[in-house]
């Protein structure tokens, strides 16, 4: 059984969302690149804080957080990350759901980003009091919801979970014979429903990025790069999904890289992905799916306008004058930890 939010006669129209322009930072001279980020390590060290940078952001970032000890991860790890290290302070690169995230589990922790605006088309498409109604008109249900919303929305859930760990935990319920609320990205949760054949209701929520992937365009690009395996993150469109090699999160398209044969990838997700990959596979050649072909906008082509809101100026920025602390209170903190936590101890029982 699938129904969609759109579907419900109780749930008001879902909100349009706004897609900022790609922010343009000015560039450096190699000097003043190592400046900066000489700059931004004595700051880090000074104030007891490590950085913790999503694969999506800009590589210059990336390779800030390898280089003082921090993280470069999806959105498990980083929370992960972030409930084991002892630094006081976490600056979380991101968007605002993973910083709100960070923040759920280290409520005594000082959580700060580069830019408290970086928000996520997911997340603002699921506005809690819409959400709340929704969710009461099926109460039989268990609620689910994919990381990428707000800290209100967490609390309201009975389970969250990221990209990589929503299959197993779906299938998890589907043994104990739940019927599922899914929110907010309708493709992933479709993509889970049709692996578990679970019935599950649908929030009808999308990613700007991975909703402009075509498949027209990527069979053409397929017959031209014939031995090119496609890596897919699931929240791109059925269609797009169905021509993939393999399917997965950020970290199992990166393995993917490293692990296939593969000289050529086709990678349908954010283009930020591509750094790491060439960091464990530089002999690799790796392509953007396109975002070109009928129906395409290019609102995003393939890079979040949002995660582009983190850079070296505002990191710097945040770190000398204490800016952008990112604020849940205590009690919304401890309901939303209760579904972040049941997911976290979900996953080590997988690794066992």
């Amino acid at each position: 059984m699938v129904i969609d939010a759109k579907q419900s006669l109780n749930n008001p129209k879902i909100p349009s969302v706004t897609v900022p322009p790609h922010p343009e930072w000015p560039e450096f001279s190699p000097n003043g690149l190592t400046q900066l980020k000489n700059r931004i390590k004595l700051l880090l060290k000074e104030q007891n804080a490590v950085l913790v940078a999503h694969y999506y952001t800009d590589s210059a970032l990336q390779d800030l957080a390898d280089e003082t000890g921090g993280c470069v991860a999806d959105s498990l790890e980083m929370a992960r990350f972030g409930t084991e290290h002892p630094a006081e302070t976490l600056v979380v690169a991101g968007v605002r759901f993973m910083g709100e995230t960070a923040k759920i589990l280290n409520n005594n922790k000082r959580v700060l980003m580069p830019d408290l605006g970086a928000t996520c088309s997911l997340d603002e498409g699921c506005p809690y009091d819409l959400f709340d109604s929704f969710c009461n008109e099926y109460p039989e249900h268990t609620v689910v919801v994919y990381a990428n919303t707000s800290a209100r929305v967490k609390a309201r859930s009975d389970w969250v979970v990221t990209s990589g760990i929503a299959l197993p935990i779906v299938k998890h319920l589907a043994q104990k014979n739940e019927k599922i609320l899914w929110a907010p990205d309708k493709h992933l949760g479709r993509y889970v429903q049709k692996l578990t054949g679970v019935e599950m209701i649908f929030w009808p929520g999308s990613c700007v990025v991975h909703e402009e992937f075509r498949s027209v365009a990527l069979q053409r690009m397929q017959k031209l790069h014939p031995d090119a395996a496609i890596l897919v993150h699931p929240e791109s469109p059925e269609a797009v999904i169905s021509l993939a090699d393999v399917v997965g999160s950020t970290t199992a398209l990166i393995d993917a890289v490293a692990s296939l044969g593969n000289k050529e990838f086709i990678v349908a997700t954010d283009a930020g992905i591509f750094n790491k990959m060439r960091q464990i596979a530089p002999d690799k050649i790796l392509l953007e799916a396109p975002t070109v072909g009928e129906g395409a906008t290019c609102q995003s082509c393939a890079n979040c306008p949002w995660m582009g809101m983190n850079s070296l100026h505002n990191l710097a920025e945040v770190l000398e004058n204490g800016k952008n602390e990112v604020l849940v209170s205590p009690d919304l903190a401890e309901k939303g930890a209760i579904p972040i936590r049941r997911m976290l101890d979900f996953a080590k029982t997988l690794k066992k």
